[in-house]
């Protein structure tokens, strides 16, 4: 036959159960041996004390020796064995010759027991032997004459042990009661111990709780970021592969305290001087990451905190490849945006019959859009920041604002260190807000250089807008800051900034009412950080 699946709670049940159950048995053990030997210890002084009173009988004292001693001795013997309840009184002489004895067949012969020896050189002890009666406790009294200085004899008392069922027997009701008492209240215990550790485990069954750890297990180590879980005492509980990859950790670091890894103990300052979950960057195992503190409450109580850490290279080049195909859509826009502008101008001068002027306009434009084509595409060798500079162009006629490029600009090969999408990044936040910097403004121009020396890349990007005022100029790199309303604004500078800085390169700003001047240099033998 099948046995059914116990559940979590009947198993904890019939567990705590046969524990009550053996705890109780064993106490009733215990119990039942400590009156044993309570018992065993008050039978000894009671036979002791017969015995002494026998030998000091002068009866017993001058009829020990003779012949016939024994018909004065043993009714002696027998009246005080029944006025006390002993189980037998023996008195034998130095030979060992029995004067009385329960048995009247027994006396006139050898005590030979055994035990009996030390009793015949003048001391007293007690004995326990298995007799002819059952196991007793006997008591041997030496029999002294002459005012102690003679032994004549021997008096050993016996008195029968109490066997375990007997002692059973006589506290059984007592005995009985407590186990019942007991063993009701374990299994009212047990029950509601079961209840409670089941509502604490959510009434889910070890398996589950297994189940759920194996996923929470799983989950973690396949995120694509580092999590450390922390307890109140900053006490590592939980770490991913993640981030054991990107702190650089080769052992297991479970239980240790965060600030006493000298990899992370960073982060363990950090934690003290952050509230919020704001993400904060650094430097860790010469790697720029993101780090956020979370932090854990159990019941309004926090009871720790949760440190995620994303590798700041993942983050920027997901960020270069959303920068780089917005670039390109928004010029693909705008060249379409001038083109239609354009085709519309014409089909006008064709419709109000002046065909030269239509004609005059087509060389105009072409030759307008060949020549900054030409110079982007001689002057810059990197097609995508040439294509960048172009759509900056076309957006700028979009908005009314002329952008020139300084007929010095040239852009080389570069290094590997520097890479084109960081350029793109600089540029085109710095010509984009150039160009909203100026619109509507009297005087509509962005000028562009770039220059590539030996050693660094010079960038400048100046406007003719109303620059910036000196209290917003210690505030525009700053994230979420922005003069120009809410809504996805305040990112470019500041994404601008950590650019240029992880570049190693350098950022001065100059700014007053003919406008701001953005000048950056980028050092071309600088290995960027990441």
């Amino acid at each position: 036959m099948k046995v059914p699946h116990l559940k979590l709670g009947t198993k904890i049940a019939i567990l705590s159960f046969i524990l009550v159950l053996l705890s109780v048995v064993l106490a009733g053990v215990v119990i039942v041996n400590r009156i044993s030997g309570k018992m065993e210890q008050e039978i000894g002084h009671r036979a002791m004390a017969i015995s002494r009173t026998v030998a000091q009988l002068q009866e017993v004292q001058e009829n020990l020796n003779k012949q016939e001693g024994f018909k004065w001795i043993q009714p002696l013997a027998e009246r005080i064995r029944i006025a006390t309840g002993v189980e037998y009184i023996v008195i034998f002489n130095m030979e060992r010759m029995r004067y009385s004895h329960p048995y009247l067949d027994r006396i006139g012969t050898v005590f030979n027991d055994g035990d009996e020896g030390p009793s015949l050189e003048r001391k007293e002890y007690l004995s326990q032997a298995v007799g002819v009666m059952g196991p007793s406790i006997r008591a041997f009294v030496p029999v002294l004459t002459d005012e102690g200085t003679r032994q004549v004899g021997v008096v050993a008392v016996g008195i029968l042990v109490p066997t375990i069922r007997d002692i059973v027997g006589t506290l059984r009701i007592q005995l009985y009661s407590s186990l019942l008492v007991g063993l009701a209240l374990g299994i009212i215990g047990s029950f509601y111990l079961a209840r409670n550790i089941k509502k604490n485990m959510f009434s889910l069954e070890p398996n589950e709780i297994a189940r759920i750890l194996e996923e929470r297990v799983a989950i973690f180590q396949s995120m694509d970021e580092g999590v450390v879980a922390l307890d109140i005492e900053n006490r590592i509980t939980v770490i991913n592969d993640k981030a054991y990859r990107i702190a650089g950790i080769n052992r297991k670091v479970l239980g240790v305290r965060l600030d006493d890894l000298e990899v992370l103990y960073v982060l363990a300052d950090l934690l003290e001087a952050n509230s919020s979950s704001e993400t904060t960057e650094l430097l860790l195992n010469q790697t720029w990451v993101l780090i956020n503190f979370l932090k854990v409450k159990v019941n309004d109580q926090i009871v720790g905190h949760v440190i995620t850490i994303k590798d700041k290279t993942e983050v920027r080049k997901m960020a270069e490849e959303l920068t780089g195909v917005k670039t390109f859509i928004e010029a693909l826009r705008v060249q379409n945006h001038e083109s239609l502008n354009k085709l519309h101008t014409i089909s006008g001068l064709i419709q109000l019959n002046k065909a030269q002027e239509a004609m005059d306009y087509v060389y105009k434009v072409t030759e307008e859009q060949q020549e900054v084509t030409r110079f982007l595409s001689h002057k810059m060798k990197h097609p995508s920041v040439a294509g960048l500079l172009l759509g900056k162009y076309n957006r700028g006629k979009e908005l009314k604002v002329d952008v020139f490029f300084d007929q010095d600009s040239c852009l080389g090969e570069l290094p590997e260190t520097l890479d084109t999408n960081s350029l793109t990044i600089i540029l085109g936040n710095l010509l984009e807000n150039a160009m909203e910097a100026v619109v509507g403004k009297a005087l509509c121009e962005v000028h562009c250089r770039i220059k590539q020396e030996e050693t660094e890349l010079i960038l400048s990007i100046e406007d003719t807008g109303g620059g910036i005022t000196p209290e917003n100029q210690a505030k525009i790199f700053q994230w979420g800051f922005s003069t120009k309303g809410t809504g996805n604004r305040g990112i470019g500078l500041p994404l601008v900034k950590q650019t240029i800085e992880r570049l190693g390169g350098t950022l001065d700003l100059e700014s007053g009412s003919w406008g701001t001047r953005f000048g950056v240099k980028i050092p071309l033998n600088y290995s960027q950080k990441f």
